[in-house]
This record gives C-alpha cells, sequence and structure tokens, in this order.
C-alpha cells in the first residue's frame, strides 16, 4: 500500500469506528427495579411478584421509573405500565405482578376502569396481550414487510394498538387483524 492510499484508508477506518464507539449501550431493566418503581406508588412489591414480559433495556445503568397504569388481569395478576421518567432513556413497557391470596389487591389496582388505557369496544375479546409477539404487516405502494414484534397493549380485531420492534428501538401504531397478526402503513 503506497503512502498516498494510507492516509484515506486509515481515515475511512476511523469513521466507521467512532459510530460504534459513540453509541449508547443498552442495560437490562431488571425486577428489582421495576418492584421499587411499583413500591414508590404505595402497593409493595417484590421482585419475586413481577414477571417482565419482554426483553426491556434502557440506554443507562440505572434509569428512573415511572408507573403510567395499572390494570387488574386475571384473579392474581396485575398488569403494569411502566415508562422511563426521561423518555429518551428506554420506550414504556409492561410487566406482570403476580400478588398472594393473603396479599390484598391495592384498591387503585382492584378498579379497571379508573386506569386510562386503551380499551376495546364493548363486547369485543381481547385477541392480542400486551407483552404477547405479533407479526406486523406493512404495506405502501409495491411493498409488504412483515416483521415480529411485540404488543404493548391488548387489543381486539379492528382496534389500534400500539406495538414495538423486538430490539424495542421502534414503535407503531397499528390495527389489531387477528391473534397473530397486526397491519400497519408506510
Amino acid at each position: 500500500m503506497t503512502h498516498r492510499n494510507f492516509i484515506p484508508a486509515m481515515l475511512l477506518s476511523l469513521a466507521l469506528a467512532v459510530p460504534a464507539w459513540a453509541a449508547p449501550a443498552s442495560t437490562a431493566i431488571t425486577a428489582e427495579q421495576v418492584a421499587a418503581a411499583i413500591s414508590s406508588t404505595g402497593a409493595q412489591t417484590t421482585p419475586a411478584q413481577v414477571t417482565l414480559l419482554s426483553n426491556v433495556v434502557a440506554t443507562t445503568p440505572a434509569p428512573r421509573l415511572k408507573v403510567e397504569s395499572i390494570e387488574r388481569w386475571g384473579d392474581q395478576k396485575i398488569k403494569v405500565r411502566l415508562n422511563c421518567i426521561q423518555a429518551d432513556q428506554c420506550l414504556p413497557f409492561f410487566v406482570a405482578v403476580q400478588w398472594s391470596q393473603a396479599q390484598a389487591v391495592p384498591p387503585e389496582f382492584a378498579d379497571p376502569s379508573s386506569v386510562a388505557s386503551h380499551r376495546a369496544m364493548p363486547g369485543s375479546r381481547f385477541v392480542l396481550h400486551a407483552g404477547s409477539p405479533a407479526i406486523l404487516l406493512l404495506e405502501g405502494d409495491h411493498i409488504h414487510i412483515q416483521t415480529p414484534v411485540i404488543c404493548l397493549e391488548s387489543g381486539a380485531p379492528g382496534q389500534t394498538i400500539h406495538v414495538a420492534s423486538k430490539d424495542r428501538k421502534l414503535t407503531y401504531t397499528v390495527q389489531v387483524i387477528d391473534g397473530t397478526a397486526v397491519k400497519g402503513n408506510l
């Protein structure tokens, strides 16, 4: 390699290495962090009660989490939607919280109508649930894309919900087709 070609090659190598070096690292959000956030609302929760419904990551090692909504999810479970206080640190995500027979369900969890969330039309049944996988069908002019996603909300056929890519870097507003697929537009 001549001296003339060496310098541009070095500059190109450096330019390609800098974005990878400067990219923020992802840190997994733990059940301990989630339990602490839920406990801060007055509902004492242990990490053993928390089930993360998908892999959740943040751009910082210890993001401050806030509880956005809560909803009863069966007899002994509660679905909690959380987000980072600083929205650029993580995407919103859901967890399931297990309550024992002896443990009283906090009053704020007992009445699902008190929770502001996207609900299905009266009489409709959820076919997709928050945390469940689905296939996103993206359609545009002369292009059809299918990609796996994670549901961020429960939904019935025809209802509009939010989903996230598997790595949780992208979110989409989509329409529920059935129990395995959602549809969006490019």
